[in-house]
C-alpha cells in the first residue's frame, strides 16, 4: 500500500474513533438528562432546544466549512436517538 494512503487512513481511523469516543460521552450526560427529565415530569422533547441546537452547530459548520444541511442531518439523527432514548426512560425501559 502507497505510504501516503496508509497515513491518511491511520488518520481517518484515529478521527472514527475520537467520533466514537465523544458520542458515547455525549449519549452518557444525555441519558442523565433523560433520567433527570422523567423525575420531573419534563417532555422527553424539547423543540426550542432541538432548534437553538441546530441553529448554532449550522453556524459552526459554515464556520468549519463543512456542509450544515449535512450537519443538520447528522444532529437530526443524534437527537431523535436521544428522545428515543428518554422516551424508554420515561417508560420505565
Amino acid at each position: 500500500m502507497d505510504e501516503t494512503l496508509k497515513r491518511y487512513r491511520e488518520s481517518i481511523d484515529n478521527i472514527d474513533a475520537a467520533l466514537v469516543f465523544m458520542l458515547a460521552e455525549r449519549f452518557k450526560i444525555t441519558q442523565a438528562v433523560g433520567k433527570y427529565k422523567a423525575e420531573h415530569a419534563l417532555p422527553p422533547a424539547d423543540a426550542g432546544r432541538e432548534e437553538q441546537q441546530i441553529t448554532r452547530l449550522r453556524q459552526l459548520a459554515v464556520d468549519a466549512k463543512l456542509d450544515p444541511d449535512f450537519t443538520e442531518k447528522f444532529l437530526r439523527f443524534i437527537i431523535d436517538e436521544v428522545i428515543r432514548h428518554h422516551e424508554g426512560i420515561r417508560e420505565g425501559k
